[in-house]
């Protein structure tokens, strides 16, 4: 027990010093007028209450799927933002949301896992540890990644619990949603540094990719926890390791493609042309997908907070801290749309459901965009 409490404050600290890193930065940098070189606009709006916990919508057959921080669970039409579903679990909430269009799994601030199904709580189930990281709901299984990087997998119609994978765990460990996502019939989680394939059957592992080599004079130093979003481009998936690197692994085999040095405390982005990351001062930058050969970088918006980008077509979405949407070219990291909401900050990696875009605000907006 004493182990496990010097962990729990191992994780509120490094949550403290990201949080203070970014408190004590430099003032954002003022928008410059743009002229709109694409047509867009905002097709509708809904409101759910505040976002305060790494929420991650979730996407599924033209639904979108948030939550906010009381526990309200909320399933709307992507082309509309017509309600599907609404519940409550009771609870405020710590990670979600996680779906597959019939079951959607989010986690309590008191390590209940909760599974609903048609909009009604289907199951409960009590995790070990912290969970910050949205549970991943696929092939009749959802599987969770706590912040001791320990994976957890449950029979998604009963909550019986299968199997629980735990690498030997690090000093310190990011307090931050990492990364857990299907590959074919593979499980890829983060695990440190590392991309690790395991089998979503067993929990047994199957191979490890290194994303980065952690250095520095101490432990917080040394931290390169994998940090979500990530995105799978073919056969890579490709992910940034914390302060460290953006990197490609290529997923059938396991083995690292291409790595670049590059410092940021959110995920990635990108297509199979071009990967987008933004670095811990706000500047975007694009990777050739094929490499990693550098493609652009844009420092119009240092010091604004950004979320993790999406590519979206031939243009790369990202939202800032005043709720502004700004939208790029994929391929030259022109600005070409920029579109507001309701001025607080864009909480999550903006997602897709075919054209539409939503973006999530601390306030609880929920905003739909659509190119024209």
């Amino acid at each position: 027990m004493m182990v496990q409490g010097r962990r729990l404050g191992a994780w509120v600290l490094l949550a403290t010093l990201v949080g203070c890193a970014s408190s004590g930065r430099p003032d954002p940098t003022p928008l410059q007028p743009l002229q709109a070189k694409v047509a867009g606009r905002q097709v509708w709006k809904e409101d759910i209450g505040k976002v305060s916990f790494p929420m991650a919508a979730a996407v599924n057959n033209g639904v979108f799927t948030v939550a906010d921080d009381s526990g309200l669970v909320l399933a709307l039409q992507a082309d509309t933002g017509k309600e599907v579903w609404r519940a409550n679990v009771g609870d405020k909430l710590s990670a979600g949301v996680g779906s597959d269009g019939r079951f959607t799994s989010v986690v309590t601030r008191n390590n209940q896992l909760v599974t609903l199904q048609g909009g009604k709580v289907a199951w409960k189930q009590g995790l070990p540890s912290r969970v910050v990281t949205a549970p991943l709901v696929a092939g009749e299984r959802v599987f969770v990644l706590a912040v001791d990087r320990s994976v957890h997998a449950f029979d998604a119609l009963d909550g019986r619990k299968l199997w629980t994978y735990q690498r030997p765990s690090d000093a310190l460990n990011l307090a931050s949603a990492g990364v857990i996502m299907p590959f074919k019939d593979t499980l890829v989680v983060g695990q440190g540094p590392k991309l690790a394939g395991l089998d979503p059957l067993r929990g047994s592992l199957r191979w490890e990719a290194t994303l980065a080599s952690p250095r520095g004079t101490n432990e917080v130093e040394r931290l390169a926890d994998v940090v979500g979003p990530a995105v799978r481009v073919k056969d890579l998936i490709c992910a940034r390791s914390y302060q460290a690197a953006v990197a490609c692994v290529n997923a059938e085999r396991g083995s690292t493609l291409w790595t670049r040095n590059a410092g940021g405390l959110v995920g990635v982005g990108g297509d199979d042309q071009m990967v987008i990351g933004v670095d811990a001062t706000d500047r975007v930058s694009a990777w050739k997908a094929a490499d990693g050969t550098p493609a652009w970088t844009v420092e119009s918006l240092l010091y604004r907070n950004l979320s993790a980008p999406i590519v979206l077509g031939k243009a790369a979405a990202v939202g800032d801290l005043k709720g502004m949407v700004h939208w790029f070219a994929r391929d030259t990291g022109e600005a070409v749309l920029r579109l507001p909401t309701d001025g607080s900050a864009i909480k999550s990696a903006p997602v897709a459901s075919g054209l539409t875009l939503l973006v999530v605000t601390t306030d609880g907006g929920l905003y739909a965009f659509r190119p024209e």
